[in-house]
């Protein structure tokens, strides 16, 4: 078993790749079979497994969540940090802080269009941890 950490130096609200690390990761472990468990350290950020070709899929997942959960909704009383405080609490809760990945001879075993990713829910710059679990035979 191998658990590393991964930062991730966000510039704000977006969809930022860390494939290449998590995959650096694994190879590192050197198992054939086993499972990449990833979970993010933060409420305001979250992963996701999503398309890594086209961009305007990205474009259109921020453009659907900031239309589901707008920054500044007066039903929101918690406002700690700004207008887009509890808005990256609750785009936290509806996507990811954990996933699974299966390793299939020692590789990650996504499919050919996907990617992981931290979406950056927060509208300013974060520094966000990834711990990494690589664990099988």
């Amino acid at each position: 078993m191998v658990q590393a950490y991964i930062h991730c130096d966000t510039p704000g609200r977006g969809i930022h790749d860390i494939t290449a690390e998590v995959a650096s990761i694994v190879a590192e472990a050197g198992l054939e079979v086993g499972l990449c468990h990833l979970f993010i350290c933060h409420t305001s950020a979250s992963l996701v497994i999503t398309e890594n070709a086209d961009p305007d899929v990205h474009r259109d997942l921020e453009t659907f969540l900031a239309d589901l959960v707008p920054d500044g909704d007066r039903r929101f009383s918690h406002r700690s940090e700004g207008p887009d405080d509890m808005p990256a609490h609750v785009r936290s809760v509806l996507t990811q802080t954990h996933l699974t990945i299966p390793v299939c001879d020692g590789r990650l075993a996504l499919g050919t269009w996907q990617g992981v990713y931290v979406w950056e829910h927060r509208t300013w710059p974060h520094r966000r941890r990834v711990i990494v679990t690589v664990y099988g035979a």
